[in-house]
């Protein structure tokens, strides 16, 4: 997920994608822990998207919040 493309998302879209990298992450921490998981640089790169969610996330709500 590149950061021009979630710039272009609402807050509540960026707020539906991370509850989704979210629930995927759980699963794959299950695969794991169960030896099932096969691509393990999948874990690796939901945390890093929820990362990259989250900090344009916050970095759109304080644009709002200086605009109001």
């Amino acid at each position: 997920m590149k950061a021009a493309d979630i710039r272009a998302m609402t807050l509540d879209q960026i707020d539906d994608e991370v509850l989704k990298l979210k629930k995927e992450q759980f699963n794959l921490r299950f695969q794991r822990a169960t030896g099932q998981l096969e691509n393990t640089a999948r874990v690796r790169a939901i945390r890093r998207d929820i990362a990259r969610l989250k900090t344009i996330a916050a970095q759109k709500r304080a644009e709002s919040k200086s605009k109001g």
